[in-house]
């Protein structure tokens, strides 16, 4: 029984991560670095697994060092956290994938800023033990992740006409300029906000 509550407890973590509590459809957070480097599909991959390890590995470090951290300085603490794991990200970009670095530009060095990231250190990993916030950080990485490549999809489609820069319409193909734009992100990003609030039923209630 113990083992199956484990069980039952990561998997539920994990699912209202990339459902639920989607950091981008339910939270709306992280919304600008999603607009900025959505119009390419290799852009937005970057993004996301650069985010999916930070908010990994920073979990797991306050996690496993939360009974230390002084409650005074803990947003300081988290910060200097994130800020290693993000140059650590941003030096093996330039090291091994110089043209993608060079097309995300800042938006790597502004995942310190990612309230993604901060908000699962605070509101999660300084209160649960590692294992479970390993689970929450990549649950949340990962909703991260699939809404940036689903928007990406369909933004590079229509503003080039290609996937991952291979050519997926025929030449007579007339680009929807727009669509590389900000506008464009924020329209596309706004269907899939609606769509995965639609899904998991998780509607703003006004009074």
């Amino acid at each position: 029984m113990k083992q199956r509550y484990k069980y039952t407890k990561s998997y539920n973590i994990f699912k209202r991560g990339l459902a639920a509590d989607n950091p981008i459809a339910i939270a709306v957070l992280g919304i600008c670095s999603a607009l900025a480097v959505t119009n390419r599909v290799e852009n937005a991959i970057a993004m996301g697994l650069g985010v999916t390890f930070v908010i990994i590995a920073s979990s797991l470090t306050v996690s496993a060092i939360r009974s230390f951290i002084p409650n005074k300085v803990r947003m300081v603490t988290y910060m200097v956290i994130i800020s290693s794991y993000v140059i650590a990200v941003q030096m093996f970009l330039e090291a091994f994938y110089p043209s993608i670095a060079s097309q995300l530009g800042a938006y790597v060095g502004l995942i310190i800023t990612n309230c993604i990231v901060m908000g699962r250190s605070e509101a999660f990993a300084s209160k649960n033990p590692i294992k479970y916030s390993i689970v929450d950080g990549l649950a949340s990485g990962l909703g991260y992740t699939y809404v940036l490549i689903a928007v990406s999809i369909i933004r590079e489609l229509l503003a080039f006409g290609t996937i991952l820069n291979f050519q997926v319409v025929g030449d007579n193909w007339v680009n929807w300029v727009s669509m590389a734009m900000a506008p464009g992100g924020f329209f596309v990003l706004g269907l899939f906000i609606w769509l995965i609030r639609e899904l998991t039923k998780n509607y703003e209630v006004t009074t």
